[in-house]
């Protein structure tokens, strides 16, 4: 496979999964305010379910997979300090995700602990990861 080629796919797959980790916490605030509507209760979880097992989950894998092809394909090595700096940004995404899927179980439980609010901040989380993962790539500073 081309340079270009695995470039395209990683950012493809990149857009998408970020796509889901934007989106994903706005339902949870969502879901949040309509616990006590059983109908929008259940529409939630539903939509929650499939965004993460649908489209979260195998953009995530693709993202990651495309990635390390990528990184084996430029062969960058221990002198890549921004390299390094990133891959533990994305790790951070990786656990992230994770998280979120244990929030899914917990409004799956109707056991959600955590408030509106929480989740507005929840929210801001991968925005931050993404700048800086950003910042990383362009200027690759050490």
């Amino acid at each position: 496979m081309s340079y270009e080629l695995l470039k395209t796919l990683h950012l493809i797959s990149l857009i998408s999964w970020f796509a889901g980790l934007f989106y994903l916490p706005r339902l949870f605030v969502y879901h949040t305010m309509a616990v006590s509507e059983p109908a929008g209760n259940e529409r939630f979880k539903v939509m929650e379910r499939k965004l993460y097992r649908a489209i979260m989950t195998p953009a995530m894998i693709s993202t990651l997979l495309f990635g390390f092809l990528l990184w084996e394909k430029i062969g960058y090595g221990r002198e890549a300090g921004w390299l390094h700096a990133k891959l533990t940004l994305v790790f951070f995404l990786v656990v992230y995700q994770l998280y979120c899927g244990y929030f899914i179980s917990d409004f799956a439980k109707d056991q959600n602990k955590k408030s509106e609010t929480f989740f507005r901040i929840w929210n801001e989380v991968p925005t931050l990861l993404l700048i800086a993962i950003t910042v990383l790539v362009i200027y690759k500073p050490f």
